[in-house]
């Protein structure tokens, strides 16, 4: 689907006005917390329970006092501003709108702050206009969405959505063994407000699209009509260790060379299920060697796979042709092999209501706007399990996202910020 609008740079002719130098001021002030140093662009370390994540959290708190929303912070650190003009049934389910402030390690300064501040800004635009919604909007802030510290990603929405227990997400231990409980505590963002996405009659987020499609298409917005899903496999592959001087190349079960074998034949299979599906990928993103010595013949080597697409059926071939690739390799190798998939996170199909809401925005907006998956994860998948869930896109220049070289123009963070505040009163006028 492709809604034609005017171009972003008919942003003075927006019909809902946001404040594009006070969002610029949100982001960067924002990433001055955690700023790194960086040949090229800006970046930003923010890992959950670090001093950076209290700075952020506090600040946000401070710009959500500042427009007048009453905050409260749950159990896990989830924070949640909220508008409740006088006008509105305060008993409605409220519309949420929000994203996250982690960061990978040396990341970028808009993935997650485009959609927390964006989101922000889309309420105070709509109070400064004299609007009042006819139920309460909540404006939300994610913990750990990047699984940065805790290698959980969308942890904070796992137990938002009732997917996660919340003493089970406390109880998970970082590199140092300290716990998500411990860390939280630390910082003072150990919340006991509740924070219940089933309760949301609509969620709505903003994210930069980490791809180049809307650079393509010269698309101000991507209305994203489903979310990828997400299989992890780990494969093992067993051979003899030996000695790599007296050990002839005929008498050899190489694991490490079967492995490579196997790598190769991952990506085959990954490009040919793409000719169907340009969801689909496959990746072997970790390994590890054994006993890793340089004049051993590799016993062992393990690999992490990162499989992806927006179907079951997708991701379920990829991995049975996973298998048909270790079957090959015991019997033409020599090798002993395993694979454990060990999670699975389904696709997400976002609300036609939402999605909707999103193209009618763009159009009353004057943004261009185009339909598309998402490559990556976001909270959004988990909040679409409980409720109706929109997600739309602001463009990435060269799609490099999770680098200080990640970039979203200033126009286009406000052109965005505009289509999820017209999309946010239509769902919040029902």
């Amino acid at each position: 689907m492709v809604v034609m609008c005017l171009s972003v740079g008919t942003l003075m002719s927006l019909d809902m006005r946001v404040n594009q130098k006070r969002l610029r001021q949100d982001i960067q002030e924002n990433a001055t917390f955690g700023s790194i140093d960086a040949d090229e662009g800006e970046g930003r370390t923010v890992l959950t329970g670090s001093k950076a994540d209290r700075l952020v959290r506090e600040r946000f708190i401070d710009r959500l006092d500042d427009a007048g929303l009453k905050v409260r912070v749950d159990a896990i650190g989830n924070i949640v501003g909220r508008w409740n003009p006088q006008e509105c049934d305060c008993n409605a389910s409220p519309v949420a709108v929000g994203s996250h402030l982690d960061s990978v390690p040396r990341g970028g300064i808009f993935d997650g702050p485009l959609g927390t501040y964006g989101a922000l800004e889309a309420v105070r635009a709509l109070k400064e206009e004299g609007y009042e919604p006819s139920r309460p909007i909540e404006v939300v802030c994610f913990t750990e969405e990047e699984g940065g510290r805790f290698n959980i990603g969308t942890l904070g929405s796992s137990v938002a959505t009732g997917h996660r227990d919340v003493e089970e997400a406390l109880a998970l231990t970082d590199g140092e063994g300290v716990t998500l409980g411990e860390r939280l505590e630390g910082i003072g963002f150990a919340g006991n407000s509740i924070v219940d996405a089933r309760s949301w009659k609509a969620w709505l987020e903003l994210h930069i699209e980490q791809g180049t499609r809307l650079r393509e298409a010269d698309a101000g917005v991507g209305i994203v009509d489903s979310i990828t899903g997400i299989t992890n496999c780990e494969v093992t592959v067993q051979g003899e260790a030996d000695h790599a001087g007296s050990t002839s190349m005929c008498d050899r079960t190489d694991a490490l060379a079967a492995g490579s074998a196997f790598v190769l034949a991952l990506e085959r299979a990954a490009r040919e299920e793409a000719a169907n599906s340009d969801a689909a990928v496959g990746t072997a993103g970790s390994g590890s060697i054994a006993p890793n010595v340089r004049n051993i013949i590799p016993a062992k080597v393990q690999y992490q796979l990162d499989i992806r697409d927006v179907t079951e059926a997708g991701m379920d071939r990829l991995v049975e042709r996973c298998r048909s690739a270790l079957n090959r390799l015991e019997q033409t190798r020599g090798v002993a092999t395993m694979l454990d998939r060990y999670r699975h996170s389904p696709p997400t199909t976002m609300s036609e209501r939402c999605t909707g809401a999103i193209a009618n925005a763009a159009t009353k907006c004057g943004v261009d706007a185009i339909e598309l998956h998402s490559a990556a994860m976001h909270d959004t998948a988990n909040v679409a399990t409980v409720t109706d869930a929109g997600l739309l896109f602001a463009p990435s220049e060269k799609g490099v996202s999770h680098s200080p070289k990640e970039w979203t123009d200033w126009e286009e963070c406000a052109a965005a910020t505009a289509v999820l505040g017209d999309t946010l009163r239509s769902l919040t006028l029902e």
